[in-house]
């Protein structure tokens, strides 16, 4: 059975979100500026910014894979930004298209009043729009026709990110300072913290020509990323994981040879290799395994089947036996409960969601059987295809194609919508000699059982090492750990 499970999590900074390249990430969503650090940089020192039409080249290993288009122009009452995205990624063998839009307007002092943001690869489309009044941030999501609403309370006023670069720029900022963003990110409707620091003063060389430039590094989920600004407040160069870049060019460089090269097949890329083959995963009842560059206070690797000493996990097959007959949510923890709730993605509440988790569990007689029923109807109903977009349970169950994300998010929407408390989890899985990047699901049955609707597996095989649980924005914790972990296999049982 081919792959079918690796949506690289890291394609979502704004696919969850566009997260492979944390600061192409970072520029499509929205940045909160926190004013308590040392040096705080202050509003008051930003210059006006005049027009700027920018065209960059998206660039993995010498490659073109795409581009960017960013236009900041000037109004009466402040500033407009539009940014077009077009990449062509590889994953899994197959070569898709992701389109992305993103325009915001700004307040003379460069802060957000509202924005909107669209991404769109073959059938799948997500659309969020905002707007900011006072300390709210107000949110629309549109998914496979249907719109949630939810309001975001603000620290302070949030900014996008082409107005921070040139706050920076104009600023002039001294080696050595850092800064300190807080992430709003539209993809995953989460926030997290940024930090900027200031590395010092480059030439740089951009279309034959040299440019003096800002170095500025960005700390964010355990991994760093480099930008170059020029003195105009333009990005003049992004660098980040997986050999991916961005370069400023001209118009006709940016569009040329589009319908060419694509990504390397970013699935593989990120993958790692193990040191020994396993046979008969769902046999094996334990699995340990010696674990290095994992940035151990961004994941979570102990709690439930999972134990971490030193730097080997061990991973343990849960048991069946012994489940309580019914789940009452008045007899719930309030962890239990919070994975009840419909969310952003996960949209248990839908009448759709709501009728067909109705009709697949029937007249089951326990919870267990609930949860084979709803994995089984997953697992048969939902073509195994990668995809790449914002995974939510009404496109999946609408297109009835995804990858590991899309199986996730829809069961898990079928299983609230049972009454069954319901979270995600991502991290490795093993297959054919590599561990790949996966997401599945963790169900509360009196205890929580892990459950891989992709492989209808409950439990899932012990080769699942889990890295994050809970929301969906919890797996931008994965960026610290690609491209950087090291796995050695101790003693499967």
């Amino acid at each position: 059975m081919s792959l079918y499970h690796n949506k690289p999590f890291w394609l979502v900074g704004f696919l969850f979100s566009l997260g492979f390249l944390t600061l192409f990430a970072i520029r499509l969503g929205l940045i909160e500026k926190v004013f308590n650090r040392p040096q705080p940089l202050s509003i008051s020192d930003i210059k006006s910014s005049t027009d700027k039409d920018i065209w960059m080249k998206i660039v993995q290993n010498n490659r073109k894979i795409g581009f960017s288009h960013s236009r900041f122009s000037a109004e009466l009452d402040g500033y407009r930004l539009q940014e077009t995205v077009l990449m062509r990624i590889n994953t899994m063998g197959m070569v898709q298209n992701v389109n992305l839009k993103t325009s915001g307007r700004l307040n003379p002092d460069f802060s957000l009043v509202d924005f909107d943001f669209n991404i769109k690869s073959g059938r799948f489309s997500f659309n969020v729009n905002g707007s900011v009044e006072d300390d709210m941030l107000t949110v629309r999501t549109t998914s496979a026709g249907t719109s949630r609403k939810a309001n975001i309370p603000l620290k302070a006023k949030p900014y996008l990110l082409p107005a921070v670069t040139a706050a920076v720029s104009s600023a002039k900022l001294e080696t050595g300072t850092k800064y300190t963003f807080d992430i709003f990110d539209p993809a995953t409707m989460g926030q997290t913290p940024v930090i900027v620091e200031v590395l010092g003063r480059e030439n740089l060389t951009i279309m034959g020509a040299v440019h003096p430039a800002t170095k500025i590094a960005l700390n964010f989920k355990g991994t760093a990323q480099q930008a170059w600004i020029g003195e105009q407040g333009d990005i003049l160069r992004e660098e980040g994981i997986l050999g991916i870049q961005l370069e400023k060019t001209t118009r006709k460089d940016a569009l040329r040879d589009l319908t060419v090269a694509a990504s390397a097949d970013l699935t593989q890329t990120a993958s790692v290799a193990s040191n020994i083959q396993l046979a008969d995963l769902e046999q094996l009842g334990m699995l340990q395994v010696e674990l290095s560059g994992v940035p151990a206070e961004n994941v979570q690797l102990s709690g439930g089947r999972q134990t971490f000493k030193g730097r080997v996990l061990t991973i343990t097959r849960e048991i069946l036996a012994d489940l309580p007959p019914e789940i009452r949510e008045r007899d719930l923890a309030n962890l239990e409960k919070i994975f009840l709730k419909p969310g952003p993605f996960i949209q248990s509440d839908h009448e759709k969601i709501r009728t067909l988790s109705q009709e697949i569990t029937g007249n089951a007689a326990t919870p267990l059987e609930k949860v084979r029923r709803l994995s089984s109807w997953v697992f048969e109903n939902i073509d195994k295809r990668p995809v790449l977009s914002l995974p939510d349970a009404l496109s999946t169950l609408e297109n009835r194609v995804g990858d590991c994300n899309e199986h996730a998010v829809l069961f898990a929407a079928l299983a609230r919508a049972a009454g069954i408390p319901c979270r995600l989890e991502a991290g490795l899985m093993y297959l054919k000699g590599r561990f790949y990047y996966h997401a599945w699901n963790l169900v509360y049955l009196g205890r929580w059982i892990t459950v891989d609707s992709v492989y209808n597996q409950i439990p899932a095989d012990v080769s699942h090492i889990r890295f994050v649980t809970g929301s969906p924005d919890r797996q931008l914790d994965l960026m610290g750990v690609i491209g950087k972990l090291k796995l050695q296999i101790i003693n499967p049982l």
